[in-house]
């Protein structure tokens, strides 16, 4: 048995979007996606192969055969289609604050089912990162679709390399499927614990009772040695900038924000070095992320900036800040507005206790001047589309607008190749350093602990325990 200590535990509906990694990775582990991601790419899975044509709308899966879900019902093209239907629901797709993220991009579409193993997928409008969202496109088993529309969560029946064996509050156990078509997992049964505390987590791993310890501390980690295994988060630590009214709605001022920043300083300070500085928008792990060269520290020209815009006197600014995720944001507020009175801009803090609501909060524009907040979608496209591009003036999105970058998300959707369309996503972010939507500061770094020596153990870039492809851990 295979012990995998997280910090949170459960499972929800496999169709909604989530960024939760201790759930993700046991979604992956159940359920077969059509596409699997590797680095900044993404490999056969589901579908064996699969076609696009040059508008990037039509897209046509030919899947893998005689696969069944673990009920012994068929997974096959219809199944896949029922799934893709399914994610498009509007009471579906729901993430924290932001309903029916994936009804933007397959709601609408045909689908058609030629024969068992072949699918095609119609678009409404062009996405050729539509594989960004169906790495996330679960393929459940249609027999469990009204246990889950009821919101029985126990009721996690996919395709995948392991078959889910038991639900409690603490513990989910799952066992491997022998002649999975992707390989036989190296583990043959895995359980995932709950265990809040990261101190606990990390002594777990060193007396053996688990095999697997994730979010551990930064440094406590560092006497596991070999066990040890570093790895950067894709997620973005920003703040989020009310480009509709006040003074950040001058491009100016936003620059200024950006330049007066020490990003090292911040993460010494508040995340005592487990995090690096963001150059680019999106973390280097993303698909044509670039590294930008905006994100450094220039307080003469900050200060030059505010003058320009009418501030040579000083600002003040209003902060919208959580007490989670980020788990540091209050630490963080302090330490910013610390640096800004370098350059004359004094904080205002309002802290948000509910998270929940905090997120209902920014969703409906109802931000300050700024706000703490993360980005977390894998998905360069996303991120432009859903947060960036005010024709869409989605869930995140503040009243930014600059024409230059939605002609380039317009040009990017429509690019089928791969290497072309990185090219474009790295302009647009290379434009969005001299005119920043947001205060990017740094991405974290993470530790996972592993039992035994695994000196080739990576983490996906996405940071997600890909438990089917891990090593052979052990355990009683």
């Amino acid at each position: 048995m295979t012990v995998i200590a997280q910090p949170r535990l459960g499972l929800h509906d496999p169709h909604d979007c989530t960024d939760a990694t201790d759930e993700l990775t046991i979604l992956h582990a159940i359920y077969d996606t059509l596409v699997r991601r590797v680095g900044q790419d993404f490999v056969p899975h589901l579908a064996q192969r699969w076609d696009v044509s040059p508008d990037a709308r039509r897209w046509t899966f030919h899947l893998q055969p005689d696969v069944k879900f673990h009920d012994g019902t068929p997974c096959d093209a219809k199944a896949v289609a029922d799934c893709l239907a399914r994610m498009a629901r509007e009471d579906k797709g729901y993430t924290l604050g932001a309903p029916a993220v994936w009804r933007q991009f397959l709601g609408g579409a045909r689908l058609d089912v030629f024969d068992e193993l072949t699918l095609e997928l119609t678009l409404v409008t062009p996405m050729a990162d539509l594989l960004d969202v169906l790495e996330q496109g679960f393929i459940a088993a249609p027999s469990a679709f009204a246990a889950l529309d009821a919101k029985d969560y126990t009721a996690q029946v996919g395709s995948g390399p392991y078959r889910l064996t038991g639900i409690t509050q603490i513990l989910i156990t799952a066992e491997r499927i022998s002649g999975h078509f992707a390989g036989t997992p190296a583990n043959a049964y895995v359980t995932w614990q709950l265990e809040t505390d990261a101190q606990k987590r990390l002594e777990l791993l060193e007396q053996g009772k688990v095999q697997a310890a994730m979010g551990l501390d930064f440094e406590a980690s560092k006497r596991l040695d070999e066990m040890r295994h570093e790895f950067l988060s894709p997620v973005a630590i920003i703040y989020l900038l009310n480009a509709a009214r006040g003074p950040l709605a001058d491009a100016r001022v936003r620059l200024a924000l950006s330049l007066a920043v020490d990003r090292e300083a911040l993460i010494q300070t508040v995340m005592h070095g487990a995090a690096r500085p963001l150059r680019g928008f999106v973390s280097p792990n993303h698909f044509g992320a670039g590294q930008g060269g905006g994100a450094v520290t220039d307080r003469d020209r900050a200060g030059a900036l505010l003058a320009e815009a009418g501030y040579a006197d000083g600002l003040s600014l209003n902060v919208d800040c959580p007490t989670r995720l980020p788990d540091e944001a209050e630490r963080l507020t302090a330490a910013l507005g610390d640096q800004l009175a370098d350059v004359g801009i004094t904080l205002e803090v309002f802290v948000h206790p509910e998270r929940e609501e905090y997120a209902h909060m920014v969703r409906r524009k109802e931000i300050r001047d700024l706000c703490v907040f993360d980005s977390s979608p894998m998905s360069t496209y996303r991120v432009l589309f859903e947060k960036i591009d005010s024709r869409v003036a989605g869930s995140w999105w503040q009243g930014y607008a600059n024409p230059k970058i939605e002609a380039l998300i317009d040009e990017g959707r429509s690019t089928t190749n791969r290497a072309v369309r990185a090219e474009v996503w790295r302009t647009a972010y290379a434009l969005l350093q001299d005119d920043p939507a947001w205060l990017t500061l740094y991405n974290p770094l993470r530790v996972i602990g592993l039992a035994g020596n695994h000196p080739d153990f990576e983490m996906p870039a996405d940071g997600v325990i890909d438990v089917a492809r891990l090593p052979e851990l052990g355990g009683a």
